[in-house]
């Protein structure tokens, strides 16, 4: 399959004890690209420096194959391609909705007002009298929901999104990952979401693609399928933990046997012992990637 890219990045960045260092970053588009990673792991930071939030940091960006970091911030047709939710202060919290509707006509010339009030009615932001309400009136998922509205009544054509899922309820997570999937067929092939999260069981079913973070590095990346071919959740019998421990990336054992995720290729190594295999959730090959990548650090 060939695959054009939304974002192509080099990037690097430091602080006094942690160090963002990714040598290449491929968000594939048209496609919803999952940021995984612990807290601190760096998601944040990459995303603030994607959104232009942050510019203290080395390397280079391309987005859409086309445009620059440094044209992002001198041409308004780049900005406007691009939509940021996040937490912390991205509205101030003494604007009225009304306002945020005004000052969003002045920046960007693809918003569309009666599209943001359509979408504040229909994800229930403020309730009765709304475009009065103060942002720092709402609640962490109405303030979410907020944006949201905000990105989705302008032209874009790429989402960046802190842990959207965070702030919203569960119910509210499913209709999350059904805009997502809608912003993507409307212009099929041409948007791209890039969205990150700390647990990615609330929005394994939207994600196409994975790009897991450890410790300010990618430990791993590619679409999911590929990765569910990649790795396998073996089952096995107590007396066989001992080699299993030797094989599997994570492995949770008892008196009664062992189960964990373990790369493909290495399933020859298990020869001899009584498995079964299952195909992993992504979940389960996020938390070993992380595991094991924590396991190497603290050995290295």
């Amino acid at each position: 399959m060939e695959v054009n890219y939304a974002i192509e990045a080099s990037l690097h960045k430091s602080y006094s004890k942690f160090e963002l260092n990714i040598p290449r970053l491929m968000v594939p588009k048209g496609f919803a690209t999952a940021l995984i990673g612990e807290n601190g792991a760096g998601k944040t930071t990459l995303l603030n420096i994607l959104a232009g939030i942050r510019l203290d940091y080395q390397g280079k960006i391309t987005y859409l194959g086309r445009y620059s970091d440094r044209q992002r911030e001198e041409l308004s047709e780049v900005k406007e391609k691009i939509g940021y939710t996040g937490p912390g202060g991205y509205y101030l919290p003494q604007w009225k909705i009304a306002q945020v509707a005004q000052i969003s006509e002045l920046l960007f010339s693809t918003f569309r007002k009666e599209c943001f009030d359509m979408w504040c009615r229909q994800l229930a932001i403020g309730g009765d009298g709304a475009a009065n309400k103060r942002i720092s009136s709402l609640s962490d998922g109405n303030r979410e929901k907020l944006m949201i509205a905000g990105v989705l009544s302008r032209d874009t054509e790429i989402l960046l999104m802190d842990e959207p899922a965070s702030p919203l309820d569960p119910l509210m997570r499913e209709r999350l990952c059904e805009i997502i999937r809608d912003y993507l067929l409307e212009d099929e092939g041409e948007r791209s979401v890039f969205f990150s999260t700390h647990n990615i069981a609330d929005m394994e079913d939207v994600t196409d693609y994975a790009i897991i973070m450890a410790n300010g590095q990618i430990a791993e990346a590619g679409f999911v399928e590929d990765l569910k071919e990649k790795y396998v959740y073996v089952r096995g019998e107590a007396e066989d933990i001992p080699q299993a421990k030797k094989t599997l990336f994570r492995i949770s054992s008892g008196k009664y046997g062992f189960e964990g995720v373990c790369l493909a290729k290495k399933l020859e190594q298990l020869a001899g012992c009584d498995i079964s295999l299952e195909t992993p959730s992504l979940s389960q090959i996020s938390v070993a990637v992380m595991e094991h990548s924590r396991n190497m650090e603290r050995q290295g």
